[in-house]
C-alpha cells in the first residue's frame, strides 16, 4: 500500500500524488456515502488516500480514504438527490467574485459561505476586474466590503488586468492549501493565470447572447505554487442549492443571526415574525446587514420547500 494525496479528480479517474511526488491514475473501489447520502464524486480533491498499485500496470486502486479536517460540499447540479465534494482538507477557501462583467449576484456570496461555514473554514471574498469599475460599482464594492468585514470575512479589490492587489493575494497564499472558487466569467482562470502564469490555464470569454460567463475549467485541479502552497482550481459554477439542509442549518450559520438568536424569546426562533425576535430588533438596529437577512430569508424558504416536497414524495 502506498499513501497519497487526490490532485486532480475526473468524475471515473482520479490522479493521485505519492510521496515520493510520482502522479499516478487511480481509480476507486466500492462505493461511498456521504451523511447519509450519495455523491457523485466519493473521492476529492485534496482527500489524503491509501492505494494499491495494480499488477503490471502504471495505474493503482484506492483502498480508503483518510480522515477528513473539513470538506466543502454542495448539491450536485446534474442529480439533485446527490452530493458533490469540491475539496477537502483546505486551508482557507478563496471566493472570486466581480461586480461588473457580468453583474454581481449578491446573494451568491452568502450561499457560497453557507458551504465553508459549518467548519469554520476561513474565507477571502476577491472582487475582480477593478479596473472595469464605474463610480457606481465602487459604492457597491465600499458597502460589501463593510458588511462582510464587520462580520469577519476578509475582503479584497483586484485587478488581474492591472496587478491591483495581487501581491497582497499572493502573501495570503503562501504555504496554504486553498481553494479557489467563482461564478461562470468573474475572471477565475485569469486571475490565477495572473499569479502565476506558467500555469496557463485556459481562459474562456463572456457570452455576447447570455452576458454570462463560460465554463473553461472542466474538472477540479490541484497546482502547486512557486512561493509555497497550492491552490485548489475549481470548474465555475452557475448555481449553488443544498438538499442536505434542514432549515436549522441555514439559522447556524449565518454567523451573526446565530449570535445575536442567544438573545431571542423562544429557543426555535426563525427571526420572521415571532415576538421579541432579538435578530429583528437588531437588524432594525442596524447591527445586521438587511441584505444578509434578505438572503437569509431566501435561503430558508427554500430549504423549506424542498424538504416539504420530499416528504410529499415518501407519502
Amino acid at each position: 500500500m502506498k499513501q497519497g494525496i487526490v490532485v486532480r479528480s475526473t468524475g471515473s479517474w482520479y490522479e493521485v500524488r505519492l510521496e515520493s511526488g510520482d502522479v499516478i491514475p487511480c481509480r476507486m473501489v466500492g462505493k461511498f456515502r456521504l451523511q447519509d447520502k450519495p455523491v457523485t464524486n466519493p473521492v476529492a480533491v485534496g482527500d489524503k488516500v491509501e492505494v494499491e498499485m495494480v499488477d503490471g500496470e502504471d495505474t493503482a486502486m484506492i483502498k480508503s480514504i483518510g480522515d477528513r479536517d473539513n470538506y466543502v460540499i454542495r448539491q450536485s447540479p446534474r442529480k439533485k438527490h446527490y452530493l458533490h465534494i469540491l475539496a477537502a482538507n483546505i486551508d482557507q477557501a478563496m471566493l472570486v467574485i466581480t461586480i461588473a462583467s457580468p453583474k454581481l449576484k449578491q446573494g451568491f456570496i452568502d450561499r457560497f459561505l453557507l458551504m465553508t461555514e459549518p467548519y469554520d473554514i476561513p474565507v477571502h471574498i476577491v472582487f475582480n476586474k477593478s479596473d472595469l469599475y464605474n463610480t457606481e460599482d465602487f459604492l457597491t464594492f465600499e458597502y460589501l466590503e463593510e458588511v462582510y468585514h464587520k462580520i469577519g470575512y476578509q475582503v479584497h479589490l483586484v485587478s488581474s488586468v492591472t496587478g491591483e492587489g495581487l501581491d497582497n493575494i499572493r502573501h495570503i497564499l503562501k504555504d496554504n492549501l486553498t481553494l479557489i472558487a467563482g461564478q461562470s466569467g468573474v475572471g477565475k482562470s485569469t486571475f490565477i493565470n495572473k499569479l502565476q502564469p506558467e500555469l496557463a490555464l485556459r481562459v474562456g470569454d463572456i457570452s455576447d447572447y447570455t452576458g454570462k460567463g463560460q465554463h473553461t475549467t472542466t474538472f477540479a485541479e490541484m497546482f502547486e505554487l512557486k512561493g509555497g502552497g497550492q491552490i485548489i482550481d475549481t470548474p465555475g459554477i452557475k448555481t449553488l442549492s443544498f438538499n442536505h439542509f434542514e432549515t436549522m442549518d441555514i439559522a447556524h450559520n449565518f454567523k451573526e443571526i446565530f449570535a445575536e438568536a442567544t438573545n431571542c424569546k423562544f429557543d426555535d426562533c426563525y427571526h420572521r415574525e415571532e415576538p421579541k425576535c432579538a435578530v429583528k430588533a437588531a437588524i432594525e438596529a442596524g447591527e445586521i446587514s438587511e441584505l444578509r437577512y434578505f438572503n437569509y430569508l431566501q435561503l430558508l424558504d427554500e430549504v423549506e420547500g424542498q424538504n416539504y416536497w420530499e416528504r410529499k414524495k415518501d407519502y
